[in-house]
């Protein structure tokens, strides 16, 4: 029987959720910044007693592995790590694109469109990539630096929905007819649950000791300047 337990802490949002056989049982989000490194703990201890889960009787911990928060991916990745070496679970990780991705699916009807979930990273640039609506890739994912041509080659071609926080700053510079957006959507721990549950079932699973959070860019520490 597949309990997991999901963790999604690749934006600002934190949230958690624990599935038995793909039903949810518990849910817990916090829509603070900066919020997972003080309130993930707290948060899995709430959902494991309202689902009256022990942790022995969990069978693997689902990741949402970014790219994304550096700070974020890195506590959810360690958080979930932890769980899985004192537990001797499997890992099972999805990529928060394809997350967001899933996420929108759910929410159109319209089968030729494309898909395009955003991230925020800085200025004009966001993680991305497109798929259809099967969730087939059509461009794979890429740190990529948004302008008014940006995705024009298949906006000739059909509607693309952008999804999530990054395509926010993108409204005002892809103003093609056949661009809509979903940047109300915000990758979530109960369709990553869905998603983990489908891999665990496959066997799709990481490396506990080597696997490491997708930041697809280098993580850059910056002193500060003295006057």
């Amino acid at each position: 029987m597949a309990r997991l337990l999901s963790l999604e802490t690749s934006t600002q949002v934190c949230s958690v959720a624990i599935h038995q056989q793909g039903e949810l049982l518990a849910f817990r989000e916090i829509k603070e910044p900066r919020s997972a490194a003080s309130q993930l703990a707290v948060m899995i201890d709430a959902v494991m007693k309202e689902s009256g889960m022990q942790a022995a009787m969990l069978n693997g911990v689902v990741v949402a592995s970014g790219p994304g928060s550096y700070t974020g991916l890195r506590i959810g990745v360690a958080t979930a790590k932890g769980i899985c070496f004192a537990l001797d679970l499997p890992l099972v990780a999805v990529n928060t694109l394809d997350l967001l991705a899933w996420q929108a699916k759910k929410l159109l009807s319209d089968t030729s469109a494309l898909l395009c979930p955003m991230l925020d990273a800085r200025r004009m640039e966001v993680y991305c990539k497109v798929v259809d609506f099967n969730l087939t890739e059509v461009e794979p994912t890429q740190a990529k630096i948004v302008d008014e041509n940006s995705f024009n080659s298949y906006l000739e071609k059909t509607t693309v929905y952008f999804i999530g926080e990054g395509a926010t700053k993108c409204r005002e510079i892809i103003t093609h007819a056949n661009a809509k957006f979903l940047d109300e959507v915000v990758p979530n721990a109960v369709p990553l649950g869905e998603m983990g549950i489908q891999k665990w079932h496959r066997q799709d699973f990481e490396d506990v000791a080597s696997f490491e959070p997708y930041y697809l860019k280098d993580f850059l520490i910056r002193k500060p300047t003295t006057s």
